[in-house]
């Protein structure tokens, strides 16, 4: 609970921190590649370890990664370069955000709340983005232990069938965190990206709702290949509008919107799951809370499509202007 959401954007944040914007799509992509990677291959050992074993290889993997940590990734420098893009949000301009603070002085003292929220609403960019986290945050939420119990009692999945689920979405998440990302963004754009990964959410719990056989859930998992990749461009996004300085805030606050999102899920959709496959329901729809879930990304498409929008107006405006735009 304490170090699982962190570490992750904590290094989505240090290498946004320390690439170039052109090459910081591909960097985050590779990094959340890789976990999924991990994730993988833990999900295989699993079925070949006992749980006492299991816990051992992860303490140890946690003290490998520590001691690599330190002695590998160095501590950031803090330093700003001149361009309007890097220069940092919580500045002293007489707003209510209140003085930049160094590096030092920000492990030391706890961000004020009015910060954090001056920092989110600081673009509209930003704004959409913390939307978009939270209803991606609900959608996760909703495909743990919702989606595991309607398989379950829907079409009395045990914990083979389990594993061979997350197998297939695991690859298909590092498939295309680590190809397909880095090479469709520059073409595409992480906004394109960001909103046909939504889609690919809401159609891969439609499948699963209106399943009818054991393979169905299979084959709606193959499209994590597309939808997995909504983190990473929506982190993508948000390391653009933040200075170096602030990279960390503002991967912590997406990470943490997007765990609320996680806690209410449960609260969500797990009455409604119980609700639909009971004799009780309105309506004989058993897979109607999976549709629900999907919903979530349905409607994260909207801010999503607002915020590509947004980007090729922009861009249409410095071109118009005489400016020219890199990749």
């Amino acid at each position: 609970m304490v170090s699982d959401s962190g570490i992750e954007c904590l290094s989505i944040a240090y290498a946004a921190a320390n690439i170039s914007e052109e090459k910081r799509v591909s960097a985050i992509g590779f990094v959340a590649g890789i976990g999924s990677a991990a994730s993988l291959l833990g999900t295989m050992a699993a079925r070949f370890l006992s749980t006492a074993q299991i816990f051992l290889i992860a303490a140890i993997s946690s003290m490998v990664a520590t001691i690599y940590m330190r002695i590998f990734v160095k501590e950031t420098s803090g330093r700003i370069d001149s361009e309007p893009l890097n220069q940092p949000i919580l500045v002293d301009n007489g707003e209510e955000c209140s003085q930049s603070k160094s590096v030092s002085q920000s492990f030391k003292e706890v961000l004020p709340l009015k910060d954090i929220f001056c920092l989110l609403k600081s673009s509209v960019t930003l704004s959409l983005a913390t939307v978009i986290a939270f209803l991606n945050g609900l959608g996760e939420g909703g495909q743990q232990t919702p989606y595991l119990y309607f398989l379950k009692a829907r079409l009395q999945y045990n914990k083979d069938n389990f594993a061979v689920l997350m197998l297939i979405g695991y690859t298909g998440a590092a498939i295309g965190q680590l190809f397909l990302m880095p090479r469709l963004a520059p073409i595409t754009g992480e906004e394109a990206i960001l909103s046909v990964s939504c889609i690919a959410g809401f159609i891969s719990m439609l499948i699963v709702s209106i399943a009818w056989a054991v393979w169905v859930p299979y084959v709606a998992n193959l499209l994590p290949i597309i939808a997995f990749l909504t983190r990473p461009a929506l982190q993508s996004i948000v390391s653009k509008q933040v200075g170096p300085n602030e990279q960390g805030i503002a991967q912590g606050c997406i990470a943490g919107i997007s765990s609320f999102g996680n806690i209410l899920s449960p609260l969500i959709y797990t009455p409604l799951t119980d609700l639909f496959l009971s004799e009780k329901a309105p309506f004989n729809y058993p897979g109607f809370n999976l549709f629900c879930v999907g919903l979530a990304w349905l409607i994260a498409l909207i801010p999503s499509m607002m915020i590509q929008f947004g980007t090729k107006n922009s861009r249409l405006k410095i071109r118009d202007g005489g400016c020219t735009l890199d990749a």
